[in-house]
């Protein structure tokens, strides 16, 4: 196969933040505004991930539209299972952060000692690439539950959270520029664009009362599930036109 990850550039990040955004608000407002509860959100989007992840494993290369729908229902899958842990079995946010990170350093430690890489840019086999969506999965629940310990049991709030995400994430980037190993850097920032896009999601959709803008979360899901759009098809159409083009020019 074709490798199945896109390359890594600014619009790759873009569309990671907002997929991250629209999994935190899209997940509450079905879970509490539609009504449809924890355990009915959870159950629909996991039948939605794995149909999604199906087709995805069915492609043999990127198809754009396809990857990132994947991510955006992984995102939403990822929060509702921090969710319940905290909500529903009222796990303390230290304890499933610890737990997601020991998980996650698993699922890294035998992908590794299978496949002795842990590259996205060798994402060519379905062995590798299911590897490669256990890790996605972990690393968008632990953003979840980092996230979420850091804005409220240690009461950073979203507007700070947003910053310190940030500022974490520049870090990362600067090490990256410097030298330091790229698949590092990168499942680094992987990690923590997670809780970034939680914390700029919650500061748009929450209350005024509540430290946000007060957009609500139907309102900030439709404007960046449309940016996702907007970006998915921007990158469809580049990839086929630089397909068509005239290799001799």
């Amino acid at each position: 196969m074709l490798n199945k990850v896109p390359e890594v550039t600014l619009i790759f990040w873009a569309i990671k933040v907002l997929s991250t955004t629209v999994g935190e608000t899209g997940a509450d407002y079905l879970a509490v505004h539609v009504g449809l509860g924890a355990n009915l959100t959870t159950a629909c989007m996991a039948s939605l991930l794995l149909a999604a992840l199906a087709l995805q494993l069915r492609t043999r290369g990127y198809t754009p539209w396809i990857y990132w729908l994947t991510v955006v229902l992984v995102s939403t899958v990822g929060t509702q299972i921090t969710d319940l842990l905290t909500d529903r079995l009222e796990i303390s946010l230290y304890v499933s952060t610890a737990v997601f990170a020991c998980t996650l350093a698993a699922t890294f430690t035998i992908w590794f000692a299978v496949e002795r890489t842990l590259s996205i840019r060798t994402i060519v086999t379905t062995r590798r690439e299911l590897f490669y969506w256990a890790a996605v999965l972990v690393t968008f629940a632990l953003g979840t539950a980092a996230g979420d310990l850091a804005t409220e049991a240690l009461g950073l709030g979203f507007a700070l959270g947003l910053v310190v995400f940030g500022v974490l994430i520049a870090f990362v980037a600067v090490f990256h520029t410097l030298g330091a190993n790229p698949v590092l850097t990168f499942w680094l920032a992987y990690i923590l664009t997670r809780p970034l896009g939680a914390s700029l999601g919650d500061l748009l959709s929450q209350s005024q009362n509540y430290g946000g803008v007060g957009l609500g979360t139907i309102n900030t899901s439709l404007a960046f599930l449309t940016m996702i759009i907007a970006l998915v098809a921007w990158v469809t159409f580049e990839g086929d036109r630089s397909e068509g083009a005239d290799p001799a020019q």
